[in-house]
Parts: structure tokens; sequence; C-alpha cells
């Protein structure tokens, strides 16, 4: 059984081992191959009969260029890159990891937040450069201060991450708010359902927890940033497409917006002419909320279940059940 990795950099830079999927089959690991359509991702997969992906696709075209390709795994939740529809067709099961990032990515969000509220980190530099031992007074701040106690939180995609996050904001005195497809008695215990609209006009603070859909692709568009509330924050480390960027910075240029922190954008790596890179009150981190080194074991913890239960013939967090 052959097995090949497409881009296992990123899930293991040299701290994590391959190990347990070496015992699996004989294995292929390459750091990266593409991160867009190209020949010569279908060229590593070769005769391989199990892939592994993170963020290199997985297309119809290359799926066709395969044919001996069984099963393919993703180290991530997110199966977007796969095209999962085609695969079914196939009678190729696509496996995801469902839960690996629910603690650290719900504290990620919060931390973006945190960081605009306060500014951690420009104060500290401030304080490194002298700036506190040369101050008149016992303390000073550059930077106007939010307490969130009190204030509302607005949460799109209550599934483990958003819930995970509206705990912590609850634990902080936030009132949550949520929107999402499918209610439950576990979102409910943590937040209060709500439409959207509600949701855009209510909100302080708007936290983006849910997966890239044609449904829910440019979400964030000037027309839903006019029905909030003047000063909101947005907070985005689930998919970068799920803004629409121009209008986000015009937003944040104009006030309309006060903060964004984002951990996604919709072009990775980020190119020069984003327009987010020169709006103003915009922290961009280099989409690293699931990077934990605890998190990305849990990563490869399950994706060698995956390999393993494909083999065993009863395949597990299968995303394309027909």
């Amino acid at each position: 059984m052959k097995i090949v990795v497409l881009d296992g950099y990123t899930e293991n830079p040299g701290d994590l081992s391959w190990g347990e999927l070496e015992k699996l089959g004989e294995l292929k690991v390459y750091d990266r191959v593409s991160y867009e359509e190209s020949p010569v991702i279908s060229e590593k997969i070769g005769d391989a009969d199990i892939v592994i992906t993170n963020k290199t696709p997985v297309s119809k075209e290359s799926i066709d260029r395969c044919p001996n390709l069984k099963a393919i795994a993703l180290l991530a939740t997110g199966y977007n890159v796969v095209d999962y529809n085609y695969a079914r067709e196939k009678g190729i099961p696509v496996m995801n990891v469902p839960t690996y990032g629910t603690q650290i990515v719900g504290q990620y969000a919060v931390g973006l937040l945190l960081e605009i509220c306060s500014h951690y980190w420009a104060h500290s530099e401030k304080v490194h450069d002298g700036e506190w031992e040369r101050n008149a007074d016992w303390c000073f701040w550059d930077y106007p201060m939010i307490e969130l106690y009190g204030k509302t939180a607005g949460v799109i995609g209550l599934g483990r991450i958003g819930q995970q996050t509206a705990r912590i904001l609850g634990a902080m005195g936030m009132k949550v708010l949520a929107n999402d497809k499918f209610e439950s008695d576990a979102g409910k215990a943590v937040a209060e359902y709500t439409d959207r609209e509600t949701l855009f006009r209510e909100s302080d603070v708007i936290f983006l927890h849910c997966p890239l859909f044609p449904d829910t692709e440019g979400l964030i568009n000037k027309d839903t940033i006019a029905k909030m509330k003047d000063g909101v924050i947005l907070i985005n480390n689930s998919r970068g497409q799920l803004i629409v960027e121009q209008d986000l910075a015009d937003a944040l240029n104009s006030g309309k917006v006060y903060a964004a922190g984002l951990d996604v954008v919709s072009t990775e790596p980020i190119r020069e002419d984003n327009p987010l890179l020169k709006a103003k009150n915009c922290v961009i981190t280099p989409h690293i909320s699931w990077a934990a080194k605890a998190a990305r074991q849990r990563i490869m913890d399950t994706t060698v279940e995956n390999v393993r239960s494909f083999l065993n013939g009863n395949p597990t967090n299968v995303v394309n059940k027909l």
C-alpha cells in the first residue's frame, strides 16, 4: 500500500514523527508541492493508493490522472481543497480531522480580540524602548483600551470551535448571540441563537467560525457591514474567502469597522496587493490558529487512525459518504 503526503511541512516541520504512518504502508512525504491546481500534483501522487493533503488541491483532473487512488485523507478539518463530490462518484472516501483544533482555535480567536482591545505587544515594545522609564507618570497608554464585560458578541457558525469561543466569551461576562443552520442543545447552553440580521445589528464583536461553502463565500461584504453597529470589531480565523476584502478594508479605513483580527485571507500566502495590508486597525497573522504542537499531534494521530480505518475496511470521519 503506497501512501503519499503532498504538503507535510506545516503539519510536521520536524517536531513530530511520521512513524505511525510508515507502519501502514510505503510512505513518501513531500514538504510542499503546489497550492494551486497543477499537473505536478498528479505526478507526485503517481500510483499511490492513499493521498494525504492539507492545502494542496486534489481536483477532478488529479483524481482522473491517478487511477490507483483509493482514499484521500486531510491533515485538516476543512475539505474544500478536494473535489469531494467527484471523489464520491469514483468511490473514493475523503476523510478529515474534525476535532483537533477546538480548544486552540477558540483560544486564538479570543486572543485576537484581546490584542485589539488592549494592544499588549505594542505597549510591551514601548516599555522595552524606554518610554515607561522616561514617563512622568506611573503608567501610560497610547491606544484606547476596551472593556468587553457586558458587550455583545455574535458567533456565526456554532459548531465545536464556535461553542468553545462562546464559552470563553461568556466567562468574560459577554452576552453571546449565535447563528447556525443547525441548532443544538450544546449550542443553546453557551449562546442565544438568532437570525443573522439580528446578530449583525446587535453585536459589538462578530466572530466567523463557519465553513466555506457557496452560501458563506463573501458573507462579510459592504451590504452586511452596513447592517452592523458603527465601530464593530470583526474576528476571522476560519476561512479568508468568507470576507470580501476590499469591502472590509474600506470599512476599516472609514471607521465603520473599528478593527479586524484575521488569521486567514483569501489567497495564502498573502499577496502584496491585498487591501487589508494597508487598512487601518487590522491585525493579520499567518494562518497559525491551528499550529500549536499539541493540536498538530492530534491531527497526526487522527490521520493515522483514518488511514488505518480505511485499510481495515471501515473508514472513519468520511465527509463524502454516499
